[in-house]
């Protein structure tokens, strides 16, 4: 069973989010990348997981202004692009991982 609880969250440098998982798993994830992913209405339709935004659009130099918990369950991110609604589950991180050990596609783990 997977633990959806971050040891450790942290700006790894402008463009990537580092969390540490308290089973010691390690995701990195490049803002790009989670914005891509962002599980608001707006860019998610609610109903049939449908994205509503086209992931080619996001800016390769996608960054976070701001990042704040949200309860102890959630991460909202202010995005570059100005967007800022969706709230992140640690469960929805903990999915989006791309690392070789998650989901095993070489290079993987800087998406």
């Amino acid at each position: 069973m997977l633990n959806f609880n971050p040891k450790n969250i942290e700006k790894v440098d402008d463009d990537r989010l580092k969390i540490v998982w308290e089973d010691d798993h390690i995701s990195l994830y490049s803002f790009q990348y989670l914005r891509q992913n962002c599980p608001c209405a707006l860019c998610q339709d609610e109903w049939t997981g449908e994205k509503l935004v086209d992931p080619e659009q996001i800016p390769a130099n996608t960054t976070s202004a701001r990042a704040e918990l949200v309860g102890n369950y959630a991460i909202s991110f202010s995005f570059s692009d100005g967007h800022g609604t969706g709230i992140y589950s640690f469960e929805h991180l903990r999915k989006l991982c791309r690392c070789e050990e998650c989901s095993p596609h070489p290079g993987s783990q800087w998406n």
